[in-house]
């Protein structure tokens, strides 16, 4: 099976909150190769461009949030999905550029779902421990960051799958940034 690449983004929260280390660890210990990585302060067109709003993303979104209303026994307050979206991309954004973040390019078999699996559920109230955000995020959830009027803060961004990963790698990497070597744990995955 060739490797597949994600990205990763160690949001501001996870850096201000010194936890990049521990991110970053928990990647290699399992097996996941760095094949690139920057620290950068995201200006609001990277920010937009990496949290691109189209009608499937926004009508996905909106009906978690309808899901997450009715489990609550709220009422969605946003007109349609389009407006959900609108919000929530600009809240986005406004997350992304508050602070530095880490970029980088992780490379092995499954890459994606295991890193998605890794990371734990969006909202970190229902991430199960052992997950990086069930592990490590603050006791966040829809309620408080509808109220609080911004994004959950829940230290990583991950690729949810192959198209959406090479599109986001663009983003924040040209390819004279990815970087090819080899690991001790690369023998196990190619044939001699």
């Amino acid at each position: 099976m060739e490797p597949e690449k994600t990205l990763v983004l160690i949001k501001p929260d996870g850096v201000q909150r010194s936890l990049v280390g521990k991110v970053i660890t928990r990647f290699e210990d399992a097996g996941l190769k760095i094949t690139a990585m920057k620290m950068i302060w995201t200006d609001e067109e990277t920010a937009k461009n990496h949290y691109y709003l189209d009608e499937e993303w926004a009508k996905s979104a909106f009906e978690k949030t309808r899901k997450s209303c009715e489990e609550e026994g709220k009422e969605v307050k946003y007109k349609d999905h389009m407006e959900l979206g609108q919000t929530l991309q600009k809240w986005s954004m406004n997350f992304l550029t508050e602070g530095p973040i880490i970029a980088m390019v992780l490379e092995g078999p499954h890459a994606i779902e295991l890193v998605r699996k890794m990371i734990g559920s969006t909202e970190p109230r229902k991430a199960a421990p052992g997950t990086i955000r069930g592990d490590m995020a603050s006791v966040e959830s829809y309620a408080v960051g509808d109220k609080m009027q911004r994004v959950l803060r829940n230290i990583v961004h991950a690729s949810d799958s192959t198209e959406t990963a090479k599109r986001e790698i663009g983003i924040w990497f040209s390819i004279d940034e990815i970087h090819t070597y080899k690991k001790e744990l690369d023998k196990h995955f190619t044939k001699p």
